[in-house]
């Protein structure tokens, strides 16, 4: 893994080690999304099973997994593997339940009364990646909440295996979150059939979950169409960030930056530190490390467009960390309470030498739906509102809505709306005791 000096490179370098590597050719990517999006809205499921046969499985000849395959895949699940999901599904519930909204009601003036009211989506497509790995904690990110939220449909879509088969963990894990509807797709096919419907899938109104970069420009694409659906993020290929000193244990650090680089070809990783002897050493342990590695092919591949970094002070670290503003944010560091306030561009912040990306991923309780690309900026982690529309009530006495006319009357006038302003003058012109 290559080891550069932040203060020899010019801007374009610096830039360059900054880049997302699914971002190569976006021309290229969008048009191929649009065109999978066009063929699932006009064709529909036989649109979704030809390129779940395509990508998947050969002999796919239905999307929908029925109730008593759920519960097969289900009951196969070693008894190991149901526990770490039961610990899991308790610290993911006993962090989410708490974010649960409150109805605000306030007078804001006399006589108006104006609150603030949440309800569920009605129905969310929860969309788990497949492929080379199978992603149960992703479902329960995605469950846990919706089901919290009292989502009525909590749709669950997902590639499945060359059998036609959805792993047991993940079955379980419906199970556990109540998922109303299982479908075999995955891909912008599956984005496509959630935010326009198919025969067999009926629309959805928000679609959530991480994915490939495909899967990501499906979920932008539908989300800027008034017929399409909302979506939580833009959640792409995974990456890390980590800023290390010279207390920082080098084998930690690669471990780290490994458990993410094996998620993808696409997936990034990059380590800013002021010490040159940290930055060898994980190197080194990055290689040793890779050799027992069973996903290391994968990694090695992500590793081709990450960077060991050397900077000249964690400060300087601190500053590029918010401009490449990473999914994930890992601080081994001895003084971690000095930085952590001013690095607010990151999906998720991982603070001190024992605690591990792998963590969040799994069973802290956080979530690991986080946004990439950057979008850290200007996007939040998933959580428990996301499930939920917000919306506004107002009430007006005939007393109420006096108090404020004028202002209402003269702030209509000054724009030029005069129907808005008769809106409020009429009322107040009729007799009293008429209804109000």
């Amino acid at each position: 893994m290559r080891i550069l000096n932040w203060q020899s490179l010019n801007a374009a370098e610096q830039q360059r080690i900054l880049d997302r590597p699914a971002q190569a050719r976006p021309e290229v990517l969008q048009q191929q999304v649009a065109e999978i999006i066009a063929a699932v809205r006009s064709e529909g499921d036989a649109a979704v099973l030809r390129y779940t046969r395509r990508f998947d499985c050969e002999t796919l000849d239905s999307l929908a997994y029925p109730v008593e395959k759920i519960d097969q895949q289900a009951a196969k699940l070693a008894a190991k593997t149901r526990a770490a999901i039961d610990l899991a599904f308790s610290t993911i519930t006993r962090f989410h339940k708490p974010q649960r909204p409150q109805q605000l009601t306030v007078e804001t003036a006399p006589g108006v009364i104006c609150s603030q009211r949440f309800h569920p989506l009605d129905a969310v497509g929860l969309y788990v990646p497949g492929g080379s790995a199978v992603l149960p904690s992703t479902a329960m990110m995605l469950g846990i909440p919706a089901q919290l939220a009292g989502c009525a449909r909590r749709v669950l879509v997902s590639p499945p295996d060359a059998n036609g088969d959805l792993s047991p963990a993940l079955m379980y894990v419906a199970q556990k979150c109540g998922i109303t509807e299982v479908y075999r797709c995955g891909g912008a096919q599956a984005i496509a059939a959630l935010a326009y419907g198919t025969e067999t899938i009926a629309p959805v109104v928000k679609i959530f979950g991480p994915g490939n970069s495909y899967v990501t420009a499906a979920k932008q694409q539908v989300s800027q169409d008034a017929s399409g659906a909302a979506i939580d993020m833009p959640a792409g290929p995974s990456e890390l960030l980590v800023i290390a000193d010279d207390t920082a244990n080098p084998a930690y650090v690669a471990a780290d930056l490994l458990s993410q680089a094996e998620h993808g070809a696409d997936s990034q990783v990059i380590l800013l530190s002021p010490s040159a002897d940290l930055l060898k050493a994980t190197a080194q342990a990055i290689e040793q490390q890779l050799t027992d590695l069973p996903r290391a092919d994968v990694a090695r591949q992500a590793l081709q467009t990450s960077s060991l970094v050397q900077v000249n002070s964690i400060a300087e670290a601190v500053v590029i960390s918010q401009r490449y503003a990473p999914e994930h944010l890992s601080l081994q560091l001895d003084d971690t309470e000095r930085w952590l306030d001013q690095l607010t561009n990151a999906g998720s912040v991982f603070v001190g030498h024992y605690t591990p990306e792998s963590g969040g991923d799994y069973a802290t309780g956080t979530n690991h739906v986080l946004p990439t690309y950057g979008f850290a900026r200007n996007y939040s982690s998933l959580g428990l509102l996301d499930f939920y529309r917000r919306y506004t009530v107002q009430q007006a006495s005939r007393e109420g809505l006096a108090g404020l006319a004028d202002a209402i009357v003269e702030l209509a006038q000054t724009e030029g709306l005069d129907a808005h302003a008769r809106a409020v003058s009429i009322r107040l012109q009729q007799q009293q005791g008429e209804p109000s």
